[in-house]
């Protein structure tokens, strides 16, 4: 049963007592703050914004806010989002192509007793704007905190400094970034904030009456626990495991980040640009368990507003807002369950598509052929081939196998298309989004043979949950918001993708991408910049 609640901390948070006004003209800023909002839906920005006080109120209505970004690549995960936000390239040069292939590896250890999966960027490839920055100034700093490991890591890249994510009970990072933790993240876990929630309850922040959605959907929670309050255990052990799934994992995240600042003085001198990026994870965890549809998730995002404003307002009382940009996005939208539809979304069939059956009479069909499992697999409605020669031994043709299988996958309900990435590369991609987007996570004639898309807010069974992960727009939409030093504000309407996100940045503070980008800077958006002289 997943257990929530949510209690302020005010570990690292000094209250603003005034705002100085934002100077939008401003010279290179002396700090970037990259905040990914895990899982938010572009739409929570309208749906819920006569709520807001806080954070999303000042960057909705100061910033610049682009209402149709997508991003443009076909598996919306968090891995492949992450990677592709800092990078300015999609998900096939970043090879960071789903979450199971993202940042996960024994060869680098969490330390400082901390338990968890070791996690390193050993699988990305490029660049990142971190890079870019230090290439300009060796003497930038960064910090990079998230409640997950992927998104700490992948927006930085390879670049090795301070980058921080949650294991239970405590921040850490592995050994491929240091040994031991700085004094300042000691005595951050030490101060143990957290464990006061033991006990303790996630009731609404606002009047029910306030609510629009019913607290009562049994298809919540896996049948769990699916109506306010929720008790946390009193056990901080237990607590220390399931504290991830709670709004208060954002307000740690950002007091962590926000101890940084001061600890790394980023953003105190002026003759260089700081970055600060942090991804906030509770929305993913509370959208997995309740739906976009939920009372729970429209009570968190109204508290993201919230813990957002209270970090604004401490770090400007750090650092000059007018040196101060900052971007909002997130990295991959959200669908609702299958088994609820809310008036908002008209389609009725969607299902949870089971291939298992099929994919074990392949198995044993490939197996009798002489083609051993290592040879192929699947993940996420990809068929892959990492071993042709295993089936080129066994005389077997790859292409072949592809047709039966997407033949069979094509007439399970809830399947929409089943296409071998070859005769994906022939498809007009300018009107055919789907193809288009997923040429951008693989190469045709690589690994990636076939690629299975559901149909509209349909998920696979692997997942007994709210899902995201498919090419549609409520999967790809996402926030877009730039605020601050050099930023015009305003609303943009036209489309836009998250691949213009990281060559954006590099001309708000004056830097040269060091290799090719897909993505082009939003220069609609930006006041009195420059392209940077190459070198």
């Amino acid at each position: 049963m997943l257990l929530l609640l949510s209690v302020a901390t005010s570990a690292g948070h000094v209250q603003a007592q005034s705002r100085p006004p934002v100077s939008t003209a401003a010279a290179v800023p002396s700090l970037v703050v990259f905040l990914t909002i895990d899982q938010m839906r572009a739409e929570y920005l309208d749906r819920f914004a006569a709520q807001f006080t806080g954070g999303l109120k000042r960057l909705k209505t100061e910033g610049a806010v682009f209402t149709t970004a997508m991003h443009d690549h076909a598996i919306t995960e968090t891995a492949p989002g992450h990677a592709t936000l800092m990078s300015g390239r999609f998900p096939v040069h970043t090879r960071i192509t789903h979450n199971t292939t993202g940042v996960n590896t024994s060869d680098a250890p969490l330390i400082a007793g901390a338990k968890g999966d070791g996690a390193s960027p050993f699988r990305f490839k490029g660049t990142t704007v971190t890079d870019w920055m230090r290439a300009r100034n060796p003497s930038m700093r960064f910090l990079s905190v998230s409640r997950k490991d992927r998104g700490a890591i992948l927006p930085i890249g390879r670049t090795k400094g301070d980058v921080y994510w949650w294991a239970p009970g405590m921040f850490t990072t592995s050994t491929y970034y240091r040994d031991t933790l700085p004094s300042w993240v000691q005595a951050f876990n030490a101060d143990s904030g957290w464990m006061s929630l033991a006990g303790k309850s996630w009731d609404l922040l606002l009047p029910a009456s306030e609510y629009a959605e019913p607290d009562s959907v049994p298809a919540e929670a896996e049948g769990g626990q699916f109506m306010f309050p929720y008790r946390a255990p009193s056990n901080v052990d237990v607590l220390s495991k399931i504290f991830f799934v709670t709004p208060m994992m954002d307000s740690l995240t950002l007091a962590l980040a926000l101890r940084g600042v001061s600890a790394k003085e980023l953003g105190a001198d002026s003759h260089r640009t700081d970055l600060l990026a942090v991804s906030l994870a509770a929305t993913d965890a509370i959208g997995h368990a309740y739906g976009p549809d939920s009372r729970e998730i429209h009570d968190q995002i109204v508290r993201l507003d919230r813990s957002l404003g209270a970090f604004f307002d401490s770090l400007f009382v750090l650092r000059d807002p007018r040196q101060i940009t900052i971007v909002l996005t997130a990295d991959h939208g959200m669908s609702p369950l299958p088994e609820v539809h809310s008036g908002r979304f008209k389609n009725a069939d969607a299902k949870r598509v089971d291939a298992s059956a099929i994919l074990a009479v392949l198995d044993t069909a490939l197996r009798a052929k002489g083609v051993p499992a290592s040879a192929w697999g699947w993940d996420n409605g990809v068929w892959f081939v990492p071993d042709r020669a295993a089936f080129a031994k066994a005389r077997v043709s790859v292409d072949s196998v592809a047709r039966v299988l997407s033949t069979a996958l094509r007439a399970l309900p809830g399947v929409s298309r089943s296409d071998l990435f070859t005769a994906l590369a022939k498809r007009d991609t300018t009107t055919d989004h789907i193809a288009r987007r997923w040429l951008h996570m693989f190469t045709p004639g690589e690994g990636a043979v076939l690629a299975t898309t559901l149909t509209q807010f349909s998920v696979w069974w692997t997942t007994p949950n709210a899902a995201h992960g498919m090419p549609y727009d409520d999967d790809a939409h996402v926030p877009l918001i730039f605020w601050g030093a050099k930023i015009r504000p305003g609303l943009y309407a036209q489309p836009v993708r998250t691949v213009d996100i990281a060559p954006t940045i590099a001309r708000v503070v004056g830097v040269q991408p060091t290799e090719r980008l897909d993505g082009k800077p939003l220069m609609q958006a930006l006041i009195g910049t420059t392209a940077p002289k190459r070198r």
